[in-house]
């Protein structure tokens, strides 16, 4: 996977930025654009995925959430398998810590790959001491 390069976990936070064009987009390009050059690897769980696609129909429409799944899929962003055992480590997180439980298989996807964890939401402080976490403007 390129030990080497350094590895991102995208949550909604950072993704929802990205494509809504709010603070922190330019940060989360950034890293969208050198995953396009194999600088780097950008990674999203299944879980946030749906979380994204889910506030993105509630807050607008179908059609909506459709155009972004498709905006999605065409990024250089690997997508992480949920397995029994990354569902038993996100629920262990969820009840030990202060945070969203979409947001735990974040924590599990960073911890797993040694990845810094992006986002903005002040939820992923309670986690701090388990991943690192590069912090966008909010």
């Amino acid at each position: 996977m390129g030990a080497d390069r350094e590895q991102y976990v995208l949550d909604s936070f950072a993704l929802l930025a990205y494509l809504q064009g709010e603070a922190g987009m330019t940060r989360v390009k950034e890293i969208i654009r050198a995953a396009e050059q194999g600088a780097c690897h950008v990674h999203l769980s299944w879980i946030t995925l749906g979380e994204v696609i889910y506030i993105t129909e509630r807050e607008h429409d179908l059609w909506r959430a459709r155009e972004v799944l498709s905006r999605i899929q065409a990024l250089p962003i690997q997508m992480l398998e949920v397995t029994p055992k990354v569902v038993m480590d996100a629920a262990h997180i969820k009840a030990t810590h202060r945070l969203a439980y979409a947001d735990a298989f974040a924590v599990v996807a960073a911890q797993q790959l040694k990845a810094v964890m992006l986002t903005g939401d002040p939820e992923f402080e309670s986690v701090e001491q388990l991943v690192r976490v590069e912090w966008l403007p909010k």
